[in-house]
């Protein structure tokens, strides 16, 4: 699954200033796999990991398929090149998500809303449904919100491991959905900017929801 030569990102597993790495697997051996010196994605700098660093890694397989996993610094290594060794938990404990085919959850985040031309005072609500590729939000009563507005969105998203990730993400209004029956209107949003290490946050929320709905659904 994971080979020599493939490119892995690594983000810190409390990444509060959203930093990413690259680097390149350059030998794999059981549970470890050894990597060249990663690559800050914002600066272009080397990254020095110490032992014990807590990460989260993604790599694209063959089949065009994101894989998620949870590793650790192990040591260093030095051969030809000097190398970072990372824990590889294995392919049956690897989180697979298919790429551009984005399962949209039914769950209540919280979502801060703001206008980038300040057209409107800024509110904040909760979703009514998320994906990686858009959302769905219930609005104030009085919102004048309206189709094919560009707005700012803070999305508090909370992971199984207990930590949150605070996600601002430039949206689109793509529709409003009237409610019925007193119900609150809805605006259906995609997101219009996400890079990959934000994408991949809101892929592993909606994985995890998914598994505690589908746990839910066998023990009812």
């Amino acid at each position: 699954m994971l080979k020599i030569g493939d490119t892995i990102t690594l983000e810190p597993k409390y990444n509060v200033e959203d930093e990413s790495y690259r680097c390149r697997v350059v030998e794999k051996k059981a549970n470890k796999i050894y990597i060249d010196y990663p690559i800050n994605d914002k600066t272009g700098r080397t990254v020095f990991l110490i032992d014990g660093t807590q990460l989260k890694a993604s790599f694209v397989g063959k089949d065009n398929t994101v894989y998620l996993f949870d590793t650790g610094v192990l040591g260093r290594y030095k051969q030809t090149i000097p190398m970072i060794i990372l824990a590889y938990p294995g392919i049956e404990n690897l989180i697979r998500v298919q790429r551009r085919q984005y399962v949209r959850i039914d769950t209540a985040i919280d979502v801060a809303v703001h206008s980038e031309n300040k057209k409107f005072t800024p509110f904040v609500s909760v979703t009514n449904d998320i994906s990686a590729g858009g959302s769905s939000i219930i609005l104030p009563k009085n919102s004048n919100l309206s189709a094919g507005q560009s707005i700012l969105t803070w999305f508090v998203i909370p992971l199984l491991s207990g930590e949150y990730q605070y996600l601002k993400l430039k949206s689109k209004v793509i529709r409003i959905v009237l409610g019925k029956n007193g119900e609150r209107n809805k605006a259906s949003l995609q997101f219009t900017e996400v890079n990959e290490i934000k994408r991949q946050h809101l892929i592993k929320f909606c994985f995890e929801r998914q598994l505690i709905q589908r746990k839910k659904g066998v023990s009812q």
